[in-house]
């Protein structure tokens, strides 16, 4: 097993595991022990739930910590309490998260770990069971969302159809280029369907794999 320390990875390795090309748009986090462990816990079927619930936290904190260097910053020049001038970073202001109800808002606390002030905005999509098709039932956004760059937020990426939906929803709004995608999981079909309607938009992943833990949301909220 690899141990390689946790940065943004292009999609080639787990694109060739896969067996399928994937857009350049796709990021994947590097693999190493940590990450590996928690996917496995995760996937464990005999995993109980506070133990998902650690891991599956642990492992949204390394996505969005990736997620918000995808985001532009500026410069900017601190004195230390020993009267040194450190060269710096600060992000640009006009950042925030939307999180597709329900599976997406167990990503909410992993964000504002990292951003405390962040506003957060909601989006539920149905799929109806016979034709597959997915449609808004509710939208609640930053009423300055348009002058925003967007964190969607969604751990588990499988057909991509419900992606797709609360994307279009939130193009109204916002540029395709200022959504960045936050997922735990997703599979090469998923991840395909969402990068090719959304040339201009970001993914972020742990992982792209045909199997994926689709029980993540009943799991994480105690509704299995």
């Amino acid at each position: 097993m690899r141990t390689q320390e946790p940065v943004i990875n292009s999609q080639q390795s787990q694109a060739d595991q896969s067996g399928d090309h994937l857009s350049a748009q796709l990021k994947i986090l590097k693999p190493n022990n940590q990450i590996r462990e928690l996917q496995t816990v995760i996937r464990d079927r005999k995993t109980s739930r506070g133990d998902f619930v650690f891991c599956a936290d642990r492992l949204i904190r390394l996505v969005v910590e990736e997620g918000l260097n995808q985001l532009p910053c500026k410069s900017r020049e601190v004195t230390t309490p020993t009267n040194y001038t450190y060269e710096g970073v600060d992000f640009v202001h006009g950042n925030c998260g939307v999180s597709i109800m329900r599976s997406g808002e167990a990503m909410e606390h992993g964000l504002r770990d990292c951003c405390r002030s962040i506003r957060i905005g909601k989006i539920l999509i149905k799929t109806i069971e016979d034709t597959g098709e997915a449609r808004k039932l509710y939208a609640k956004f930053p009423p300055d969302i348009s002058r925003r760059r967007v964190l969607l937020m969604y751990p588990i990426l499988s057909t991509g159809n419900t992606v797709v939906q609360a994307v279009n929803v939130l193009k109204e709004h916002v540029p395709e280029r200022n959504i960045i995608l936050l997922t735990l999981f997703c599979t090469p079909t998923g991840a395909e369907a969402v990068t090719n309607h959304f040339p201009e938009m970001k993914v972020l992943t742990s992982e792209v794999d045909p199997v994926i833990p689709t029980h993540f949301g009943q799991k994480y909220f105690g509704t299995d």
